[in-house]
């Protein structure tokens, strides 16, 4: 068989996507202006996680399911930006797991506002200089970050969408050289120690704020190396000396969409509250026992301190449905009875 006649098909093919392509963009105009007049924010997380799952549920190959979505997500983040780029505050700098946690979200066509710590990234939004935020909010490995729960007792930001990322941890920094010093987050240390103890028993293991500034850190540093994505070593001049060096390969964080208001019912939901309990025997049991009364999946519960009262604690739940479905009305109905404080922290598309 010839490749010629193959090659002609495919311009021919090529031709019709480009075409359906600027179709979809004059559509996506419309819409967008109609959004303008009513004030209603351009990135919609329940229609673009509609649009992503029809795809793959009709998807017949090849091409796989993460191709589908990786193609789609970038014709998804075009079409946003046919009115302007949305503003992205993640956690940095460039090149962290948040970051490339963002990008899979947003695609390429959005500005990307690097923040110094996760409470900044709630500020970017609550100051208006970002559109939405991304945060990580839970490792498969090492559990909760701390941090991004306690932002969420004070902020009057919602959880609007959430995004789950493949952790694949790399060693990075001069080959042929003896390694005396090791930077990365402290959570990705916890996810690479036998690895460590194993190939580097003697280094020492240095703390910094996030896999990107250890990368700073290792690019100055003579006898350093750092642990975090593959992207570093492109970003920061760096070598890769070791891969997929985590202790568990299937190796997950999940990270959270913040915005001002959370996402209308897409189908396949889930919600986020936040609650406290009287300090008196079976308060807890009673108040977990109104979502079994109406049929409610808990997906996720997390205790935290208040940091007001010793031995004072708020719980995180979530929870499958949307907060706007009759029974998880009556669900938080019944809670708000029971508890001395109940907040819902938003309804958003589950990711599965």
């Amino acid at each position: 068989m010839e490749i010629d006649p193959i090659r002609e098909k495919i311009d021919k093919i090529d031709e019709k996507i480009l075409n359906n392509l600027n179709q979809r963009a004059k559509q996506v105009l419309k819409i967008s202006n109609i959004k303008k007049k009513k004030k209603i924010r351009r990135y919609s997380p329940e229609r673009e996680s509609k649009i992503l799952k029809k795809l793959s549920r009709i998807n017949k190959g090849p091409l796989g399911a993460e191709d589908i979505r990786n193609i789609f997500t970038e014709i998804l983040s075009v079409s946003r930006s046919q009115k302007g780029q949305l503003d992205i505050a993640y956690l940095g700098p460039e090149g962290t797991f948040t970051h490339l946690a963002a990008r899979k979200k947003f695609g390429k066509k959005c500005r990307y506002l690097p923040a110094e710590g996760i409470s900044d990234v709630f500020y970017e939004i609550e100051k208006g200089k970002a559109d939405f935020g991304v945060v990580p909010v839970e490792n498969s490995t090492e559990g909760v970050v701390n941090h991004t729960l306690d932002m969420f007792f004070t902020s009057n930001l919602s959880i609007c969408a959430e995004i789950t990322l493949n952790i694949s941890h790399f060693l990075l920094g001069r080959l042929n050289s003896k390694i005396k010093r090791v930077y990365s987050n402290p959570q990705v240390f916890s996810q690479c120690r036998r690895w460590l103890a194993a190939n580097l028993p003697e280094a020492e293991l240095i703390s910094a704020s996030s896999t990107a500034a250890a990368a700073k850190k290792a690019k100055s540093d003579r006898w350093g190396a750092c642990i975090g994505g593959k992207i570093l070593a492109d970003l920061y001049g760096l070598d890769l000396i070791a891969s997929s060096i985590e202790d568990l390969s299937s190796n997950y964080t999940r990270f959270l969409i913040i915005a001002s208001c959370d996402s209308a019912v897409s189908g396949s939901d889930k919600t986020s509250l936040l609650f406290s309990v009287k300090d008196e025997v079976g308060a807890l049991y009673d108040v977990l026992s109104f979502f079994r009364q109406h049929n409610i999946n808990l997906t996720k519960i997390e205790s935290r301190p208040s940091k007001k009262k010793p031995w004072e604690y708020y719980f995180f739940v979530d929870l499958e449905g949307h907060r706007e479905s009759t029974r998880l009305k009556k669900s938080l109905e019944d809670l708000n009875k029971k508890c001395v404080f109940v907040k819902v922290l938003g309804s958003y598309p589950r990711e599965k």
